[in-house]
C-alpha cells in the first residue's frame, strides 16, 4: 500500500529534506528547508501548512518542524528509495549529478512492489 497517496512529489520531497535536515541539524525550521531546496520560504510555508493539515508534521511554538509517525515513515521510505537509486546508477557508471537527479524522479513513481523485487535482486547480487 503507498502510504502517501494523496501526498503529492513535492510534498513527499520536502518530508524528505526535513528527515535529511533533521538529522544534519538536530531541529529544523521552514528557513532551513528553503535554503536547503532553494526555493522562496512562502513556497515552504504553503508546504507546511498543506503538510501539517494532512497530519504529515507539526510546528511547535519556535517554529520547529516535527515529523509525525506517519510522516516521519513517509519520509524515510522515501530517502531509503533515493538513497539506492542514487548508488545504483553511480555503480551503473552514471555521473553522480545526473543519478542524484534521476533518483529523485524515480523515487516518487516506482510501486512498492517494483522497488522491493529491485531491491531483493540488488541484494542477492552482493551476496
Amino acid at each position: 500500500m503507498r502510504l502517501s497517496k494523496t501526498l503529492h512529489a513535492s510534498g513527499e520531497d520536502y518530508l524528505e529534506i526535513i528527515l535529511v535536515l533533521q538529522k544534519k541539524l538536530g531541529m529544523v525550521r521552514s528557513v532551513d528547508v528553503a535554503r536547503h531546496m532553494e526555493v522562496s520560504k512562502p513556497s515552504v510555508c504553503h508546504a507546511v501548512a498543506t503538510l501539517r493539515d494532512g497530519g504529515f508534521l507539526t510546528m511547535d511554538e519556535d517554529h520547529f518542524l516535527h515529523l509525525t509517525d506517519v510522516g516521519r515513515e513517509v519520509a524515510e521510505r522515501i530517502y531509503e528509495r533515493h538513497c539506492f537509486f542514487t548508488e545504483q546508477l553511480i555503480a551503473a557508471g552514471v555521473d553522480p549529478k545526473t543519478a542524484e537527479a534521476d533518483a529523485c524522479r524515480i523515487e516518487h513513481i516506482i510501486s512498492d512492489e517494483s522497488f522491493d523485487r529491485l531491491k531483493e535482486s540488488a541484494a542477492q547480487k552482493q551476496e
